[in-house]
């Protein structure tokens, strides 16, 4: 396994070398993608992506944390977190298991 991270830059060349885009489309493309997707969970929406897997903003409420250098209790205020649930077609082409449906909607 490769510490390699796939950039948007990446994501706009692969754009550009399979679909034939400009290098600037592909770059608005990917840009654009990723806006809706983002303003999408600003909203509260889940963005599921079929095969792949949704993403979705859960809130966690106020909790006391600890420093785990000085040991000190702080209080942790209210936040969202975005959370990613892998479809079961990503969890088994990652274990190396090929599912016949591409279209499972979890």
């Amino acid at each position: 396994m490769g510490n390699r991270t796939i950039t948007r830059a990446d994501l706009a060349e692969e754009i550009y070398r399979e679909l034939g885009l400009s290098r600037n489309e592909s770059s608005s493309l990917v840009e654009q993608v990723l806006s809706e997707m983002t303003d999408a969970l600003i909203r509260g929406e889940t963005v599921k992506i079929s095969s792949f897997g949704s993403f979705s903003l859960r809130q966690k409420g106020e909790r006391i944390g600890r420093n785990p250098k000085t040991g000190v209790e702080v209080p942790i205020t209210p936040r969202r977190v975005l959370v990613f649930k892998a479809s079961h077609v990503l969890k088994d082409r990652m274990n190396g298991i090929e599912t016949s449906s591409e279209n499972d909607d979890d």
